[in-house]
């Protein structure tokens, strides 16, 4: 296919754009590719409608975005693609998982995730939709005397801070880590906030006091309707996202089963 066969929807203002026109359980020619890259990180997050692949052209499309993790906390579909984990939750059981809050992945990396790639395989009657937030947009959206004071600082990110990630054996691999309290992003130069209400702990620099104030006020921010696109999921949809400049939230307002395939794709750089 040519890129000209492309269709782009954009969903909000300050991020999301719809992608049809392309069949992603057939190989892309390179220059298709390459306008994809370029959507995603216009975008920050593309959604893909009647989309009905099995989990090797899942992979297989998502690692034209780099290299893929065998995410160290949920278990592959299958040893034959070990890339590919299932988020299936069954509301009628115990919670195990913290997605309704807003996160972006795996944070208390050294390398966090580059993104991710969702794809709807059982879902409830109703409900179970995904918000995403632009953290350029909240950024952006401070006033110039707070980015100054944020430019510069550091925060620690703990995998121990996560109901989920804690209850792993694996987790005792993971020690704290710290991030820019702004990230600038590799590729479009764009500063983004990077704190997160799951992983982000304190604030280095500041006394008890300032990091209480301080750090629930960044991660309330996020909260903002100004800075989200909001994806109702239907049989064969995707999402991708760029996990350097978002946060997501998955809303847990179902009564039946909801069953995701996720592929992450692993961290460009530290951050």
């Amino acid at each position: 296919m040519s890129t000209s066969e492309l269709h782009v929807q954009r969903l909000a203002h300050a991020l999301g754009a719809e992608v049809a026109g392309i069949d992603l359980s057939r190989p892309l020619d390179a220059d298709v590719v390459k306008e994809i890259r370029d959507l995603f990180h216009e975008h920050q997050v593309l959604f893909f409608r009647d989309q009905h692949i099995d989990d090797v052209a899942h992979r297989d499309f998502a690692v034209h975005f780099g290299p893929l993790q065998r995410f160290a906390f949920l278990s592959p579909v299958s040893e034959s693609v070990p890339e590919v984990h299932a988020i299936d939750i069954d509301p009628t059981k115990p919670k195990t998982a913290n997605s309704d809050i807003w996160h972006s992945d795996a944070t208390f990396l050294a390398r966090p995730p580059l993104g991710s790639m969702l794809r709807a395989v059982i879902l409830p009657d109703v409900g179970g939709d995904t918000l995403w937030a632009s953290m350029y947009a909240a950024y952006d959206a401070l006033s110039s005397r707070m980015q100054r004071l944020l430019d510069g600082m550091t925060a620690v990110h703990d995998s121990s801070n996560s109901v989920s990630h804690a209850r792993n054996a694996v987790n005792a691999d993971f020690q704290p880590t710290s991030h820019p309290v702004v990230r600038t992003h590799p590729v479009t130069g764009r500063k983004a906030l990077f704190v997160n209400k799951i992983f982000t702990t304190r604030i280095e620099g500041l006394t008890d006091r300032e990091n209480d104030a301080l750090l629930p006020m960044l991660t309330d921010h996020v909260r903002s309707p100004d800075f989200q696109v909001r994806f109702r999921w239907e049989p064969g949809s995707i999402a991708l996202w760029d996990n350097r400049c978002t946060q997501h939230y998955a809303v847990a307002d179902y009564a039946s089963r909801r069953r995701m395939h996720r592929v992450v794709i692993d961290g460009d750089e530290p951050v």
